[in-house]
């Protein structure tokens, strides 16, 4: 067959427009996930038992100060200029049908500032839905934000907590990403053998056929490698995780990867219960290239909130 540079130009030229048409919807359905609404417009006589539980915000980590890049913004939030990023990290998941920019205050030495844009992404997967990107501007090093507070009704994906009234003092700029929450996967939710997306946000892959238990991790903000490489077995073989009859295994696989957000699935070969992941310093880093001090966390358990980090007591 002989060669046409005119129908080679027109594969690549429909290929590119494919590409161009698969990125557009995918930034599209990142925008319909983000909320910029400034009041709180949540009706609570929606939600008659959002009081049944208590809940926390866990942790709020200032990842990013003036360092968002610009298209990011747009693709995030549908607006153009936001420059500081503050992922927000809550003991439940949350109904996002309740999530809004104006439910949130960040307060400074002096004064209040609000959030722009809030919005789930990139951590979009089945499970992830406790944390949140704060979007805005949230101050410097010289003049870092101290505190985040709920002031709007935020529920719960359960609707028996209300997070209104929870705050959480901020991580500085300057620490690096620690392990903030834990907890075993329902078998259900699995998703074994799933294959991440093509983007480098919005669907991580599941962890190998023949996974006895996952243990899905949240971290205080995103982490790679140093550089920006997603991890690899250096990673994996760091991790421990206890189990109850006091052993101590490692992941055969971590799954979750390739979708640039703050949680890593543990695929262990034991089904003995775990409790308490651990992880070494130094090899983890978030967007600003900060290493990640040593850290663990106790396994969530309905009714009990452990925390166990370098700057947080252990709280029971």
């Amino acid at each position: 067959m002989m060669f046409n540079p005119l129908r080679l130009t027109h594969c690549l030229r429909t290929a590119l427009l494919t590409l161009a048409w698969v990125l557009l919807a995918s930034c599209s359905d990142l925008r319909e996930l983000a909320n910029t609404q400034q009041k709180d417009t949540t009706q609570i006589h929606n939600y008659d038992h959002s009081l049944e539980s208590t809940g926390a915000l866990v942790s709020a980590f200032y990842g990013l100060d003036n360092a968002l890049p610009f298209f990011a913004s747009y693709f995030l939030c549908g607006e153009f200029g936001h420059r500081d990023g503050m992922p927000v990290v809550f003991s439940q998941e949350l109904d996002l049908n309740t999530v809004e920019a104006g439910d949130f205050s960040v307060a400074f030495e002096r004064g209040t500032t609000q959030v722009a844009c809030v919005t789930p992404a990139p951590a979009t997967d089945q499970g992830e839905f406790r944390t949140l990107l704060l979007v805005g501007d949230f101050g410097s090093m010289t003049s870092p934000p101290i505190d985040v507070s709920v002031t709007g009704n935020l529920i719960s994906l359960d609707h028996r907590t209300n997070f209104k009234n929870t705050q959480v003092r901020v991580t500085p700029l300057e620490a690096g990403p620690s392990l903030v929450y834990a907890e075993i996967v329902d078998v259900e939710h699995f998703q074994l053998g799933r294959q991440s997306t093509m983007f480098p946000f919005g669907g991580g892959d599941g962890c190998p056929l023949g996974t006895k238990q996952v243990v899905r991790v949240v971290w205080s903000g995103g982490v790679t490698k140093p550089g920006g490489e997603e991890i690899d077995d250096l990673e994996r073989e760091a991790y421990r995780v206890s189990l109850i009859d006091g052993s101590t295994v490692t992941p055969f696989a971590i799954g979750d990867l390739g979708d640039g957000d703050n949680n890593h699935e543990l695929c262990l070969k034991s089904g003995i219960q775990a409790q308490r992941v651990e992880f070494p310093a130094g090899l983890l880093t978030d967007p600003r290239e900060d290493l990640n001090p040593a850290t663990a966390i106790v396994l969530q358990h309905p009714g009990v909130d452990i925390h166990e980090s370098p700057i947080a007591p252990k709280l029971r």
